[in-house]
């Protein structure tokens, strides 16, 4: 009996144990299948993670995690980085990530900026537009200014710093800091310009028109646009366009016409068979011929003018001194004693300066009477011709002195005169009302300005 009672003990036990064994496995088995993976989860200056926080995380496999990142002021999220291959959409502040494994993620903040644009009269700023934009820290920004008819884009102003191109009416702002711009207009003034046998003149929309010998193509000038001042060479003619690139067409033998090199230019004049080229920051570049050193001016600084004989160069410089280099003749290039000069204009062999005060003053030859100018009042322009000058007086009446054999100086009945300019037996005259008028020699049409 006690065998018996003792078999079935030990039956029961093994069974409990076996059942024991058998919950052990099935919770074991469980807990296979659900394991569990890190999250942490940090955040770069500027914001913090919100939800579920920072630092790090237990979930279980396969659970979606909300992830809220927020910004603080002055801030704007960007993106989440590191192991973000389950996160919905790493370019959102408020998203998910599915655990799948165990994961390493930023969010990532950066500084915004703003744009401040405006313009100033004459044309606007069609992208991005104008007033105030907002910009992530280190976005490049595309600006583009147009002008309105018979103005034209001069350039960048303001916090430019970051700009590409101040000078391009086309460019970009890269944005490192909170800026404000201006685009600046200028309108286009017409002009005229006179060489030995040509006339060119300036239209109000920038264009060009020209008569006269053209042996040299130097009369080519119908396909420019942009162009903001003229000169007129001895067989070639000269433009300035508005971003301080130069044109040039004619006669090259000396290359006086290789100016496609030249930048940051904001006055051009044209000699004979040279040209010359004023800076932005008042040194001068010239090209062509250099017998007698006319195109020696690397070394000038502070020049805010320059005028181009035939054979001799001046410049005007921020103290109303002058400065010349050249052929020297009966005294053309003695112009160190000069002062408060405000615009300097050189002939074949006489040079001539227009003082503050309205007056001029005059050297070198005067075989011909072109440097009696001592007594003209009330100048606001002056031109040198080969042999005469040219005055336009403040009421727009012209004065003239010089050689005067094919009615070169006969300008005495001129008016509403607002510039003039002297070829070699020519005289042009832009009246105030955009038309144009000359006296002179004709021979080859120079002066057949009727119809502009």
């Amino acid at each position: 009996m006690k065998i018996i009672l003792s078999l079935r003990r030990h039956h029961y036990v093994a069974r409990v144990s076996i059942f024991l064994v058998m919950v052990a496995l099935i919770a074991g088995m469980v807990g296979c299948g659900q394991p569990t993976y890190n999250l942490t989860i940090a955040s770069t200056a500027g914001g913090n993670v919100t939800i579920p926080g920072e630092g790090t995380f237990t979930y279980n496999e396969g659970m979606v995690v909300d992830l809220v990142a927020e910004a603080e002021e002055g801030y704007h999220f960007v993106n989440w980085t590191g192991n973000v291959d389950t996160i919905a959409n790493v370019n959102t502040a408020a998203t998910t990530i599915t655990m799948h494994d165990r994961y390493y993620i930023t969010a990532n903040f950066v500084d915004i900026y703003d744009l401040t644009i405006s313009s100033t009269e004459g044309g606007s700023v069609t992208t991005p537009g104008e007033g105030t934009f907002t910009y992530n820290e280190g976005t490049v920004v595309d600006l583009v200014a147009e002008a309105q008819e018979g103005y034209h884009f001069v350039n960048w102003t303001g916090d430019v710093g970051n700009i590409a191109d101040v000078k391009a009416a086309v460019t970009n702002i890269t944005m490192n800091g909170g800026y404000s711009i201006t685009a600046n207009f200028a309108q286009y003034i017409p002009m005229v310009a006179a060489g030995p046998f040509h006339t060119v003149g300036l239209r109000a929309n920038g264009t060009v028109v020209a008569v006269g010998m053209d042996y040299y193509g130097q009369c080519d000038v119908g396909g420019w646009t942009g162009i903001i001042q003229l000169a007129a060479g001895g067989l070639h003619t000269v433009g300035l366009r508005a971003n301080g690139t130069v044109v040039a067409v004619g006669y090259n033998y000396y290359g006086q016409c290789d100016v496609g090199g030249w930048m940051d230019i904001i006055q051009v004049d044209a000699g004979y068979f040279h040209t010359v080229g004023l800076k932005d920051d008042g040194t001068v570049v010239a090209v062509g011929d250099n017998e007698y050193g006319q195109c020696d001016v690397g070394g000038w600084t502070n020049i805010i003018q320059v005028t181009a004989g035939r054979w001799h160069t001046v410049g005007l410089k921020n103290d109303g001194t002058a400065v010349a280099v050249g052929r020297h003749y009966e005294g053309n290039c003695d112009v160190g004693g000069w002062t408060d000069i405000i615009q300097v204009t050189a002939g074949l062999f006489h040079t001539v300066g227009l003082k503050s005060d309205g007056t001029l003053v005059a050297l070198g030859s005067n075989y011909y009477g072109q440097c009696n100018v001592g007594n003209w009042t009330s100048i606001m322009q002056v031109a040198a011709g080969d042999y005469h000058t040219v005055g336009v007086r403040s009421g727009g009446t012209v004065v003239a002195a010089g050689w005067n054999d094919d009615g070169q100086c006969d300008v005495g009945d001129w008016t509403d005169i607002i510039q003039a300019a002297a070829g070699l037996f020519h005289t042009v005259g832009l009246k105030a009302n955009g038309t144009v008028v000359a006296v002179g020699d004709n021979e080859y049409g120079q002066c057949d300005v009727g119809g502009w």
